[in-house]
């Protein structure tokens, strides 16, 4: 499966052909995100990480910027009919996410 374009994902966006998984209205939730909230982050957002070989398809992380500026990273994928798949949302933080764009080192263990 080719890799997901910011076009593509934007054009699903705009035109509302697009569906959230259980997993990213939970967290859209969590992180008090409005369904305009990530509208505005994709259809102002870029691709920051592909994932094409991920086993459920593949996938990438979007950062974009709802209207108040809080950085809100997407992970997109396809569903089998085509349309964009939200799988999850979130507003990165340490201890996983220095800057929006930056992931902590993680520590290796000693063997």
């Amino acid at each position: 499966m080719p890799a997901l374009t910011i076009n593509w994902i934007q054009a699903q966006v705009a035109s509302g052909s697009y569906e959230f998984s259980e997993h990213a209205d939970f967290e859209r939730g969590a992180d008090k995100l409005t369904i305009a909230d990530i509208e505005a982050a994709i259809l102002d957002g870029e691709i920051l990480e592909q994932y094409p070989d991920d086993p459920r398809g593949a996938s990438c992380l979007v950062l974009g910027h709802a209207p108040d500026r809080r950085p809100v990273h997407i992970v997109c994928g396809k569903t089998p009919l085509d349309s964009l798949r939200i799988i999850t949302v979130y507003v990165p933080t340490l201890p996983k996410w220095l800057d929006e764009r930056t992931r902590r080192a993680t520590r290796r263990a000693k063997v």
